[in-house]
């Protein structure tokens, strides 16, 4: 038997039949956006920023399983291990690359890539002077 409330209630654009809206208290969506695939780049990452507690020097403190892999391959490498200081001798030579030369850009940029920065730099001082030519027509 229909209320009253019922048959006031006007059904049309935004206004849904009452038997077919949500119930109060319940979601409209009730398992929620399904959890995203990690990918193994993600998973790696996660799994290194972990951190471990580590005894050093008769003192125990945490670092990242990321640094405890640095400080065990250094140690395995300066107690004899060849393959391994071979590896971290590859590795110090590319990070001193990388740092020997903070001003050039010759691993950045190409020569066409060269080109077009001269050009926008131009282009730029062109459009500053004359502004400047601008400023000093002003009267006041």
């Amino acid at each position: 038997m229909p209320t009253e409330k019922d048959t006031n209630y006007e059904v049309g654009y935004g206004k849904p039949p009452q038997r077919t809206q949500f119930k109060k208290g319940e979601s409209g969506n009730p398992k929620g956006r399904p959890k995203s695939v990690k990918n193994l780049a993600s998973l790696f990452e996660k799994e290194l920023d972990e951190r471990l507690l580590v005894s050093e020097n008769g003192r125990r403190r945490t670092i990242s399983k990321r640094e405890a892999m640095v400080k065990h391959l250094v140690n395995k490498a300066v107690s004899g291990d060849k393959r391994l200081m071979q590896l971290l001798l590859e590795e110090i030579r590319l990070i001193e690359s990388r740092t020997s030369s903070p001003g050039s850009d010759s691993g950045i940029f190409d020569e066409a890539d060269r080109q077009v920065i001269l050009q926008l730099q131009e282009r730029i001082r062109r459009l500053v002077k004359t502004e400047g030519d601008d400023d000093d027509t002003d009267p006041n």
